[in-house]
């Protein structure tokens, strides 16, 4: 009843999962952000521990081997993952943690991890997808036909999600996000251990 809950978020790129995740997290300043491990280098500045768990691919390999992540993948020639000690630990302590990841990883942890609140963030529509994508200026128009291409197969995995979120507006979409999380914590399940527990105090006084 006290555990907390692992809220993965997720959706297709540029759908504005890392904007969402942000202003969420500061309106929920009990929300813990679930921080990656990597076996790239720290950046200036970077803490380990708070920005990401900084791994040799020795360490990492082991991780793998002890099927110590929820999910990883390898990205220009580095690691990154989500250890499980952490979420386990985090949850243990009664506070919610949210995992900020694109699809196939929250597939991944979805597998390990099928407890899980598993939202999809939507955009609009796939026309204003497309224009926030080229809004950012980062990318020519074959690598923006690519993303699109990509979004559509996996908006198709929606079904696989307990909950979808259409991305409107950024504070609409927080309060969309933030009443899943409340009606989770107000789930039957949660409470039904308990119950039994306090029937059987009463039953022996």
């Amino acid at each position: 009843m006290n555990k907390g809950l692992l809220i993965v978020l997720s959706g297709p790129s540029g759908v504005g999962k890392g904007t969402v995740c942000s202003v969420l997290r500061h309106k929920q300043s009990d929300l813990v952000y679930s921080v990656s491990a990597t076996t790239r280098t720290p950046r200036q500045g970077e803490i380990d521990g708070i920005n990401y768990f900084f791994k040799t691919r020795e360490q990492f390999q082991d991780m793998i081997a002890r099927d110590a992540l929820l999910e990883h993948a390898e990205y220009v020639g580095n690691f990154y993952g989500t250890p499980r000690d952490f979420v386990d630990r985090t949850l243990a302590s009664g506070k919610d943690v949210i995992l900020e990841i694109e699809v196939q990883g929250a597939l991944k942890v979805k597998e390990k991890f099928p407890e899980g609140v598993f939202i999809f963030l939507l955009p609009p529509s796939l026309d204003e997808l497309k224009q926030r994508i080229v809004g950012r200026g980062t990318e020519n128009a074959e690598v923006i036909n690519h993303r699109m291409t990509v979004a559509e197969q996996e908006m198709s995995l929606i079904r696989y999600y307990d909950y979808a979120v259409v991305n409107d507006e950024i504070d609409a979409a927080c309060h969309r996000i933030q009443s899943i999380i409340t009606a989770e914590h107000c789930r039957k399940d949660r409470f039904l251990a308990g119950l039994e527990e306090m029937q059987t105090t009463s039953e022996k006084a």
